[in-house]
């Protein structure tokens, strides 16, 4: 077994989690209890000095972030069609991609960890509960998305096989629950991502995560 997952429950390490488990290659999964702070101990910063998820391993080579590992495993599969073979599709699927990584995902990131940018309780009391306004714009921009794929018949963002895309749109309405937002607020995204979540290698790295879909609590 050559491949190796360093993956923390519900984080953004979901994505390529889910792509290995549609692939069915054997995988090495590696917990890493960030919660804990596992990713700070010495031993981690030897695979990621970043100390960041996810890590692919595959043989002796390292590979971080997200949109590098899921563009390696759509080269490594390339019979999954993870991306679109289309040049310009999947520049357009590469381009959503960065934009859920570079732009959905820090938003949240200031929701949840708010005391990483800013150092009084009342100042992380402001960036947690602007950003979490922000993100439900967000969310409306991926359940428009959403809507317009099943408008066009696709049953996924990017056409018609399961992908990246649709594995990081699971996570960011799932945390939108965290930031006070009812997924059934977004219904062609809650649409997508509890049919997304059905799927068999979908419900496993669910399952291995422990993963629960609806983490809304109504105040």
């Amino acid at each position: 077994m050559t491949l190796k997952l360093y993956f923390s429950p519900g984080a953004c390490s979901f994505v390529p989690h889910a792509l290995l488990e549609a692939a069915g290659e054997p995988f090495e999964p590696v917990l890493v209890k960030i919660h804990k702070g596992e990713n700070y101990t010495p031993e981690y910063k030897a695979v990621n000095p970043r100390s960041q998820v996810p890590v692919l391993v595959d043989g002796g080579e390292v590979i971080t972030q997200v949109v590098a590992i899921v563009n390696y495993l759509n080269d490594r599969f390339p019979q999954f069609n993870f991306l679109p073979k289309e040049p310009m599709a999947r520049t357009r699927v590469l381009e959503t991609l960065a934009w859920m990584n570079n732009t959905v995902h820090p938003t949240f990131t200031h929701v949840f960890l708010p005391a990483k940018f800013a150092g009084t309780p009342e100042a992380q009391a402001e960036v947690k509960a602007f950003n979490a306004g922000l993100y439900g714009t967000l969310l409306t921009e991926l359940d428009a998305m959403a809507r317009k794929a099943a408008e066009e018949g696709r049953p996924y963002l990017a056409g018609q096989h399961f992908g990246p895309v649709d594995a990081y749109a699971l996570s960011l309405l799932r945390w939108g629950g965290f930031a006070g937002h009812d997924p059934e607020g977004y219904p062609s995204l809650w649409d997508l991502v509890q049919r997304v979540a059905k799927l068999p290698p979908v419900a496993r790295a669910m399952e291995r995560e422990r993963l629960q879909l609806n983490v809304y609590k109504p105040a």
